[in-house]
């Protein structure tokens, strides 16, 4: 029974997301509004799509598995996530809305010329499938495991909603159901750790009772590597989210204001998220919880069920099927904002640029729809193919592809941002270099290679090498690639008048910032808090009448706190409008009554 009524929860929950993509189908008339929803989105939409695109399903498998063997240290990441966002809010976000571009690839163009437009153009796509592709496995793992979902059809499915919502409303429907999704999943991730620390009798007893050291984790015999591998975490999510080509999160913003305050959204959901989401995977290793007998048949990743085996054990019926359909919010919303960047970059810096240079913006959208459906499909493949690797740790997994392949590729992107004076081929000689790096530490350095290097007296663990593989990545990254990008400046011998030109429009935007008139935008302004706010407000009923399931008295109030939650910032976006419309008439009569 209480199956029947999680898949039913999980299947209400995908009609409303796909109602989402019909609903904002439109607001879309050209590739600006497709891509970047014409630059006019409120803050709140665009810190919630920047925290999301840094949140999966992979949160609740992988990450939550970390926490239940090691404790704190995969909060680690995600505090470095924040402290990224917060560098969004002091500096980056503004000035990343004030390139004034549609892709972040015509940023790429306008401070490295042509040839780096299709470098990084063909570069960054396999990226973003293969990450993608991890998430969308990590989900299927979970749907297997607790409710016997076949894997392949779990991908597929999902993928095909994610298809279907990208494909039909475009970044506002992408950007809108991140807002929907991230507020769902903090409601339901707040009253899950609310829970567990009620069951707990306090954080203070979760971390006694951890079976391993809480801050550290188990498995260690050198702490410098942990410490080593704490701090170039911070240095390789710093430069992820600060980058020309993850500026794309802010190039939605209706201005620079919008954007900074996207930033700070983002810093401050970051910054409490660790201690929300990972507080059920703590609480059950407290309490001795085996999942290697809960979850005999996943062997070696059993601990991706953390977070499960808390909700089927500690929650009331109706939870999981909710947390489940979270679960698939958070992995749709990396999927989709993928799917959407990849299809501009391909339309507006391949197609556009070298097949089509005279295309119609009718043209244009529909070509971003079917190249949307053909990377929708393509990352549906690498997730199939990901589930065939049955050895394969999805933590691990995750931490390789950024800092391997990720990394490389944002240093240019980075740096670029600030040093003005280099040769063009600076950029795509930086990628070279950083993929010799990635493969001298993916392939040739061994855990014997190391061993014998530093003379260890004791064999390093399977946590300690997979750590300092990360660590020693970014390192090299950090050192040798950043390193060769900074040298290039000997070499800048000036660029041609053209290029000049192209490079000094590139800082003049950077420092220039975009301002909207209010009363210009409250039109759309109100139809986002409109559509969004009641939207949520339905979502927040919808799950505030689970309190009718059969469920203990604290069950049932569980549900009605977790439906509270949304519908309270439902109710909020509606009371906005009028709160808008009484400003704007304000600002007005202030206006007549000076003129006058």
């Amino acid at each position: 029974m209480s199956l029947d009524i999680d898949t039913a929860i999980i299947g209400v929950y995908f009609l409303f997301l796909l109602s989402i993509g019909w609903l904002f189908r439109t607001f879309t008339s050209n590739t600006s509004d497709y891509f970047r929803g014409g630059g006019k989105m409120l803050w709140w939409m665009v810190g919630a799509t920047s925290f999301m695109t840094q949140f999966s399903a992979w949160t609740f498998t992988g990450a939550a598995g970390k926490a239940y063997d090691d404790g704190f240290a995969v909060a680690i990441i995600f505090m470095a996530n924040a402290l990224g966002y917060l560098m969004n809010y002091l500096y980056f976000a503004p000035r990343f809305r004030q390139l004034r571009v549609i892709t972040v690839i015509q940023a790429i163009r306008l401070r490295f010329g042509k040839v780096n437009e299709q470098v990084f153009t063909w570069s960054g796509m396999p990226n973003s499938v293969i990450s993608a592709g991890i998430w969308l496995n990590g989900l299927a793992i979970v749907a297997s495991g607790v409710f016997g979902y076949d894997m392949e059809t779990t991908i597929v499915v999902t993928g095909l909603v994610v298809l279907f919502m990208s494909v039909t409303g475009g970044s506002w429907a992408v950007i809108a159901s991140d807002y929907m999704q991230m507020v769902i999943i903090m409601a339901v991730t707040i009253t899950c750790a609310i829970v567990a620390i009620n069951q707990s009798g306090g954080v203070g007893n979760v971390v006694e009772d951890f079976p391993v050291d809480f801050f550290v984790g188990d498995d260690m015999n050198y702490l410098s590597i942990f410490a080593i591998w704490g701090v170039f975490i911070f240095v390789k999510q710093f430069s992820i989210t600060n980058n020309i080509l993850n500026s794309y999160r802010y190039l939605a913003a209706k201005d620079s204001a919008n954007a900074r305050k996207a930033g700070l959204l983002a810093c401050v959901l970051m910054t409490m998220g660790p201690f929300i989401w990972f507080m059920p995977s703590w609480f059950i290793a407290s309490e001795g919880v085996n999942l290697s007998a809960m979850y005999p048949e996943a062997g070696a990743k059993a601990g991706d069920f953390a977070y499960m085996s808390f909700v089927e054990l500690y929650m009331p019926a109706g939870m999981l099927g909710l947390l489940i359909s979270a679960m698939f919010a958070a992995t749709m919303s990396s999927m989709d904002s993928g799917l959407n960047r990849n299809s501009g970059i391909f339309v507006k810096n391949f197609y556009e640029v070298v097949l089509r240079p005279n295309a119609n913006e009718k043209e244009l959208v529909l070509v971003s729809k079917i190249s949307s459906t053909v990377f929708g499909l393509a990352i549906i493949g690498f997730a199939l193919f990901i589930n065939s690797l049955k050895g394969l740790s999805l933590f691990d997994a995750m931490m390789y592809v950024g800092s391997l392949i990720g990394l490389p590729m944002t240093i240019p992107a980075l740096l670029g941002f600030f040093i003005r004076k280099t040769p063009d081929w600076a950029a795509w000689a930086t990628l070279v270099v950083g993929g010799i790096v990635s493969y001298l530490v993916g392939v040739v350095m061994t855990p014997e290679f190391v061993q014998g290097t530093f003379n260890l007296e004791n064999e390093l663990t399977g946590r300690e090498w997979s750590d300092l593989k990360v660590a020693v990545g970014i390192m090299s990254h950090v050192f040798i690639t950043g390193g060769f990008f900074v040298s290039t400046r000997v070499f800048y011998r000036g660029l041609s008048e053209e290029r000049e030109e192209e490079v000094n429009t590139f800082f003049v935007n950077r420092d220039t910032p975009v301002v909207t008139d209010d009363d210009e935008h409250l039109a759309v302004d109100n139809r986002q808090r409109n559509i969004l706010g009641y939207l949520i407000i339905v979502a927040g009923l919808g799950v505030t009448l689970m309190f009718l399931l059969p469920n203990p008295f604290w069950g049932r109030m569980v549900f009605v706190l977790c439906g509270g939650i949304i519908l309270t910032i439902g109710l909020l976006l509606v009371g906005s409008i009028q709160k808008a419309n009484e400003r704007t008439d304000k600002e007005s009569c202030k206006l007549k009554s000076s003129k006058t």
